[in-house]
């Protein structure tokens, strides 16, 4: 029964699932490219971390879990990506946005807990047109800091209530401690009316990078419905606990994505879980 039910929670998130972003066709000047790394911020092998971005090339990236020394690794990418956010913390919730894309608007949140930034920016392009960007890296529930999951899953439900008023493109990324299939996360699909490119693909894991057995999807980028999906893609070890992350979307408001849809009951369960905490 136990194999049955954990089958049918992660049955969305295999080649075997409709697709719920659908596949890019054809070729578009509309693009955008992104990559998420938690870089561990007792991590030291900077050159792992840079090598990557250097030959992938997003056109944004965000790292979370960066200190001081981490953030002083990054000033050599400030040439090609001009347009950048830092919020270097020494508490694993320091946080750095860089991007070629020009930021019209850029705002450093603290939703939920007051030593755990979020970022928001509003990319303007004359190809993309206005597109906004949510990174986040709510605190996990673990048993000896945080032994519920309150704070977290209230910070992303926060930021989609906030998405689901946006008309513009949305990418909501980051660690959110939290894998696809739990109630939160299609919770929070539901409340904001994004979609996650993992499902019917496959599950991407990021964590744990050094337990080969033991690994699941933390790491998370979704998009709303104006994006097709050319490529979404897990890389090398980098020397962290996690594996970074990228998605390559084309900007095509025309498409067959579907999503999900929030009942009475459920928006007002998110509106709980946000008053509680």
């Amino acid at each position: 029964m136990s194999i049955v039910y954990l089958f049918y929670q992660i049955h969305p998130f295999t080649p075997f699932s409709s697709k719920m972003v659908q596949t890019a066709k054809g070729k578009s000047h509309s693009d955008i490219s992104v990559m998420v790394i938690n870089v561990f911020q007792y991590n030291r092998a900077y050159h792992k971390a840079t090598e990557l971005l250097e030959s992938e090339s997003p056109d944004l990236f965000v790292l979370v879990e960066t200190d001081f020394k981490w953030a002083e690794a990054m000033v050599k990418f400030k040439p090609k990506y001009p347009f950048f956010v830092e919020v270097p913390k020494d508490n694993t919730y320091g946080m750095v946005l860089y991007s070629k894309i020009p930021i019209k608007e850029k705002f450093v949140r603290y939703l939920i807990e007051d030593e755990v930034p979020s970022i928001e920016v509003l990319l303007d392009d004359q190809k993309l047109g206005q597109v906004s960007i949510f990174a986040l890296h709510p605190t996990p529930p673990v048993p000896s800091e945080n032994p519920r999951s309150t704070e977290r899953d209230a910070e992303i439900l926060v930021v989609g209530k906030k998405v689901k008023d946006l008309k513009r493109p949305v990418l909501v990324l980051g660690d959110l401690n939290d894998v696809g299939w739990s109630y939160t996360s299609e919770l929070f699909l539901k409340v904001s009316g994004l979609l996650d490119p993992r499902r019917g693909r496959g599950m991407f894991s990021t964590f744990h990078a050094k337990y080969f057995f033991m690994r699941w999807p933390l790491d998370h980028i979704f998009v709303s419905r104006h994006f097709t999906l050319k490529k979404l893609k897990t890389h090398r070890y980098i020397g962290s606990d996690h594996f970074p992350i990228s998605g390559h979307f084309q900007l095509n408001p025309f498409n067959d994505n579907e999503g999900l849809k929030a009942t009475i009951d459920e928006k007002m369960e998110a509106k709980e879980k946000i008053k509680k905490a």
